[in-house]
């Protein structure tokens, strides 16, 4: 390890004594002092994880089902609730109309919740 940089990179850099006399060299490194650079951003790990649990199956099926009921509804929201464009300024007045905004669509899910009828067993 030699040092992280402003933008969040770690450096390692190879010892060049070592990699002096390696027979690999030329494949591993062009530089003149036979130092081999490597950068690795402070995140690099956790993105290898997710990369990693995005291929196993129960989380691909999960996925799948992602568009149909988290995406659906906001795009509902925007679409039928007038979440598109807003009047309102700040944090506070525009927290308040997503809170009434979703409030009204639980509502309605819930009314169409009671109009279904009763399964027969």
């Amino acid at each position: 390890y030699r040092t992280t940089t402003k933008e969040g990179y770690r450096q390692y850099i190879s010892n060049p004594t070592q990699c002096k006399d390696c027979p690999l060299l030329s494949q591993c490194t062009q530089s003149q002092n036979h130092q081999k650079l490597i950068q690795r951003h402070v995140w690099e790990g956790y993105l290898e994880e997710i990369e990693h649990l995005r291929h196993i199956e129960e989380n691909k099926t999960i996925y799948a089902r992602r568009k149909e009921t988290i995406e659906r509804v906001f795009a509902d929201a925007k679409d039928k609730h007038g979440m598109r464009w807003t009047t309102l300024r700040g944090l506070k007045k525009l927290s308040m109309q997503a809170m009434l905004t979703f409030v009204a669509m639980n509502l309605k899910k819930m009314a169409n919740w009671t109009w279904l009828s009763p399964k027969m067993a």
